[in-house]
């Protein structure tokens, strides 16, 4: 199908504007100039009893830069998220155990991460057939991870992280700058083409509007061991996926 101007305007209104029927009230304008405040990288965690081990990691980019090692100093560790029934989880419980591709998705309306969550998905059998689990985290609450596990009909497990921790443990990148670029611009219109579609409900509910309508996910191969962590890649801008034969490779091989 070519890209035509015309094309091009109904993907960007589909994209910019929830549908004229959708029960959410807020506008698109708010939802274009709303920013992370200064302080939204930032992070206070209340300390457990066991003590902090810098966790090492392959990590990946975009621009095929060497991997390198990077310490997250332990805040992992001390990450809580949610179960699809409201329990409470430390997330390095999810590989202590056992091996498993986690993605950290943008938030759970996000068209770009419907996508990636299929492309993780379609390569499930390869990872059973390792013994790696697949698992999938993001910004925002129990009832919006249970709503896109639901509709998506996604393989893996679900998880929501609703205070952030994880990504900005992880140091995940977050902003406008991030979110609206040429490259995530290309990416939308291709999952589009494909016939995906943002999932505004989900995308408006306050909680992702206000604090996950910018910031960024990525991927990472944990476990067994609670600081194994073997290969990170941190979304440099919304659509940046990694190949999936280079995810293959750190959990599979």
């Amino acid at each position: 199908m070519a890209i035509t101007l015309s094309t091009l305007s109904s993907i960007t209104r589909s994209y910019l504007s929830p549908p004229t029927n959708s029960p959410q009230t807020y506008t698109t304008s708010n939802h274009l100039i709303r920013s992370p405040s200064a302080n939204a990288n930032k992070i206070v965690l209340t300390s457990r009893s066991h003590v902090r081990r810098p966790v090492s990691a392959a990590v990946s980019s975009s621009t095929g830069a060497s991997p390198s090692s990077v310490e997250t100093g332990g805040l992992l560790e001390r990450v809580e998220v949610f179960d699809l029934n409201g329990k409470s989880i430390l997330i390095s419980d999810l590989w202590k155990d056992r091996k498993a591709v986690v993605a950290f998705a943008r938030h759970f309306g996000c068209v770009l991460c419907q996508k990636r969550a299929d492309m993780l998905a379609a390569k499930k059998d390869r990872m059973d057939a390792s013994g790696v689990a697949l698992v999938l985290i993001g910004p925002g609450t129990v009832d919006q991870a249970r709503t896109f596990s639901e509709q998506r009909k996604f393989k893996g497990e679900v998880y929501a992280d609703p205070t952030y921790a994880s990504y900005k443990a992880l140091n995940f990148v977050s902003g406008i700058t991030t979110t609206f670029t040429p490259g995530s611009a290309l990416k939308i219109i291709e999952v589009y083409m494909e016939g995906y579609r943002q999932d505004w409900e989900l995308s408006f509910e306050k909680d992702t509007r206000t604090k996950g309508g910018w910031q960024q996910g990525g991927i990472m191969v944990a476990g067994p061991g609670i600081s194994n962590i073997s290969y990170i890649h941190k979304d440099k801008e919304a659509g940046d996926d990694p190949e999936v034969e280079e995810i293959l490779k750190a959990c599979c091989s």
